[in-house]
């Protein structure tokens, strides 16, 4: 990068799960942009929007090249075009397509701040940050139970047995408008993401992914597959996909640090551990 260097490591996997048919998420993984959507709208449609976002991603985004936050959100408003094309008109109105959109991108925010990762959010998919001690979710989820957990109605802890707590407030191919939140995160150091659709969050609890992502992992598909076989063996009754980010950013000059270098080069042996798999088999694992 102009001003440093970065490596990023990343795992990633999607299943259809033990209940489902048809696997509606779609992930896309290649920097600077990770991002999971879990499509709605039954069969080919919620399949199809998730798809189209990602196809909308790719689009935009120069592959290997940061980032600007007016891209992104450029990337986020056709998707949006994108999957309000794939509603269907019948006897009973319009069918409509719809999809949950989550990720992070890394982006050069502009005069002179430097880079940052820019995390994005539009329904219940989620974005967490991992600082080897504690997991912190960054995004809030668009959902009927976090209106009422924000009213101070229902606990947070009452949120997953609510009737409606599959009920999404906001998605992409719903409105013609789509407001996504944002938020912009200082690049540096060693920064860790878990980026999933809620069939991994409604299946294990924060404490049971904080106990993959501290592990040293041997698993073919890395901290993701770790996850995602987390959320099958507590049930997965969703569709479920998880993506680990691992970024190391340092200032130009970094390389004459001893330190740096052996930190970058632990990442490096972590990005050939955790390439994700993109070929389907039995486990569901596909490619966005």
């Amino acid at each position: 990068m102009p001003r440093g260097s970065a490596l990023i490591a990343h795992s990633a996997r999607t299943d259809v799960g033990r209940v489902r048919t048809v696997n509606e998420d779609s992930f896309l993984a290649e920097a600077p942009v990770y991002l999971v959507a879990d499509g709605m709208g039954g069969h080919a449609r919620g399949d199809a929007a998730s798809r189209a976002v990602i196809e909308t991603f790719r689009r935009h985004l120069e592959s290997g090249k940061p980032s600007s936050p007016e891209q992104v959100l450029d990337a986020i408003h056709s998707s949006n075009e994108a999957v309000r094309a794939l509603s269907e008109a019948g006897e009973e109105g319009t069918a409509v397509a719809g999809t949950t959109l989550a990720g992070v991108a890394l982006v050069d925010a502009g005069d002179g701040s430097g880079f940052h990762w820019m995390v994005f959010n539009i329904g219940d998919s989620r974005v967490y940050a991992w600082d080897g001690r504690r997991l912190e979710q960054l995004s809030v989820d668009h959902s009927a139970v976090q209106e009422l957990v924000d009213a101070g109605l229902i606990q947070a802890d009452e949120a997953e047995r609510h009737p409606e707590r599959n009920v999404i407030t906001r998605a992409i191919g719903a409105d013609d408008f789509v407001d996504p939140d944002v938020w912009l995160i200082p690049a540096a150091g060693r920064q860790v993401f878990l980026i999933c659709s809620d069939g991994l969050s409604k299946e294990v609890d924060e404490d049971g992914m904080a106990r993959v992502l501290v592990g040293d992992t041997g698993h073919a598909a890395g901290l993701a597959g770790e996850l995602v076989d987390a959320a099958l063996a507590h049930g997965g009754r969703d569709n479920v996909t998880a993506i680990v980010v691992e970024s190391e950013l340092g200032a130009a000059g970094d390389d004459d640090d001893e330190t740096t270098r052996d930190r970058r080069s632990r990442l490096s042996r972590a990005a050939e551990d955790t390439r994700p798999r993109t070929s389907g088999g039995d486990n569901g694992d596909v490619s966005a």
